[in-house]
């Protein structure tokens, strides 16, 4: 699954926050990439609860964008294409209620018509490239290229579209535009703004699995293809992978009452041992369809005998590493839970005081109720049903708190149990143990080695060491309103301190041992159990 959008926060003690997303994403100091900042540093729509969808279940808010997408459609154009005569073109074929350009091995644009029937006049009007062979599958996709050559000309002559940001800024860049904020809870929020994704980037992630729905429609002409994960739950940052499931419940009728008496569909997966086996069949032979036909979709493979099956592939047009699975329920009322706690407040996932996943489920209705292979994954959706516990603390204090507490976990005998928002004996040998909330039996952390686990360690120690420092704490503004040397969050995410350029005085300033940063930390800790 995708990385999380920034160090994930899990606050024990009675006060369940955020649950662990992608748990290596924990190990990385640096929340960057090596990808260089797009061309243009466009204004755009974070991708973010808003007070019209606040009270929206998540379901509700995928069907709608689900719905959208299927009135889009994705458009390869040449790099200089003057936007207001593509759109007086297109416009030719139905009205169009949103479009935007970005790159990705080129120039692209989606397109959002406000009639599927807009799609229908499209095609008709769209030619199927001749080649010199008879293998050519006039397969009507909506990925389409836009030439140049013939009567329209929407060349410009001048610039490229305005495009948007598909992934994230340079460290570097980040670095500097932390280091000019006044505090850290305004680096927080900085960050969080710059990271996560655009409503923009959202509808192309919707947009991609519904041109991959479009092939497997050809074997389950009612099956969808969504989004979960990192896509889907607000805690995603530009660039991350794109895992998607093929969704076949509406097929199998898997959600229906059955009928008593009356006719009963016969199907079947031929040559299936097991829903495993059939899973498997399934994902090969939508696999090689991707493979052999899917536009713009490069390196598939097929990693069938996984815990979980899945097809991952390259979508070069999107610029997305995708992951196809099947039926892979749990992990969407996964997703599910975090976009609950994610909307619960405006500070998203800095909220210190949260519900546990029992008390969700004790507020659960009856059309709440789920229950997947065995497993109970019942909680309430309703928003206006939850009451939050009145809380005060700021976004520096709860880091400062979530390092020290995972500084001083005793990882080495407790499990952490998100469903009670408490931690637990470890009942395996594995170096981390994060229980999976809807499949009690899983480690979500099984993959996390002990190499990994103590890097994470030491730099939530390292971090809470120098947030307690007023050299790192407090903006270094005393020799003018020039110097924006990296500090708070900016400093810990440089590689080490002593390599902050521009801060002469602090390489000089000898650093004291470890051991005894830890020590003073461990003493203040104590200190305040002792107040508290």
């Amino acid at each position: 699954m995708a990385s999380s959008i920034a160090v994930c926060r899990l606050h024990m003690r009675g006060r369940l926050s955020k649950c662990f997303k992608k748990v290596d994403s924990c190990f990385q100091r640096k929340f960057g990439t090596n990808t260089a900042a797009t061309k243009t540093d466009a204004p755009n729509k974070k991708y973010k609860i808003d007070s019209k969808d606040r009270n929206k279940s998540f379901y509700t808010v995928q069907e709608e964008k689900i719905e959208q997408a299927e009135r889009s459609v994705l458009i390869s154009c040449p790099a200089k294409t003057n936007e207001k005569k593509f759109l007086n073109y297109l416009s030719r074929h139905g009205d169009i209620n949103k479009c935007f350009f970005y790159e990705s091995y080129g120039t692209y644009a989606v397109v959002e018509f406000s009639n599927k029937e807009s799609l229908t006049s499209l095609h008709e009007g769209t030619a199927i490239p001749s080649i010199n062979h008879e293998a050519t599958v006039p397969f009507k996709s909506r990925l389409l290229s836009l030439r140049n050559a013939g009567p329209v000309d929407m060349s410009n002559g001048q610039s490229a579209p305005q495009c948007q940001p598909q992934t994230t800024i340079h460290i570097n860049d980040l670095i500097q535009r932390l280091s000019k904020e006044d505090s850290i809870d305004q680096q927080i929020s900085s960050l969080t703004e710059t990271y996560q994704l655009t409503e923009e980037n959202v509808c192309l992630r919707f947009l991609v699995c519904s041109l991959l729905k479009d092939i497997a429609a050809a074997y389950f002409p009612e099956c969808t293809i969504r989004p979960f994960g990192s896509s889907v739950n607000g805690f995603g940052k530009l660039g991350c992978d794109l895992d998607m499931f093929l969704d076949l419940d509406g097929i199998s009728g898997r959600n229906l009452k059955r009928p008593k008496a009356g006719l009963s569909l016969e199907y079947q997966t031929k040559r299936s041992a097991s829903e495993r086996a059939g899973t498997q069949s399934i994902l090969s032979v939508i696999g090689e369809c991707v493979d052999q036909f899917g536009p713009g979709c490069v390196g598939v493979q097929k990693i069938l005998q996984a815990r979980c099956p899945l097809v991952r592939f390259a979508h070069q047009p999107s610029g997305f590493q995708c992951d196809l699975t099947a039926n892979n329920r749990v992990a969407m009322k996964s997703s599910e839970l975090l976009y609950l706690y994610g909307g619960l407040d405006r500070r998203r996932r800095t909220i210190p005081i949260l519900p546990t996943l029992d008390h969700l489920k004790e507020l659960a209705g009856p059309l709440d109720k789920s229950v997947i292979e065995g497993n109970d994954c019942t909680f309430v959706s309703d928003f206006t049903k939850i009451r939050l516990q009145d809380n005060t603390e700021t976004l520096e204090q709860l880091l400062q708190e979530f390092f020290e507490f995972y500084g001083t976990f005793a990882f080495n005998c407790m499990s952490i149990n998100i469903r009670k928002g408490r931690e637990q004996n470890k009942p395996e040998v594995s170096p981390l143990h994060i229980q999976n909330p809807f499949e009690p039996a899983l480690n979500v952390s099984k993959n996390v080695n002990g190499t990994q686990l103590e890097r994470f360690v030491a730099l939530c120690r390292e971090s809470a060491w120098m947030l307690q420092q007023r050299e790192f704490n407090v903006p270094p503004r005393g020799s003018g309103t020039g110097n924006n040397a990296p500090w708070g969050l900016a400093a810990l995410l440089m590689p080490s301190v002593s390599q902050v350029a521009g801060v002469k005085s602090r390489k000089k300033r000898k650093r004291e041992p470890a051991s005894e940063r830890i020590k003073g930390l461990l003493e203040s800790l104590k200190n305040r159990e002792v107040k508290s």
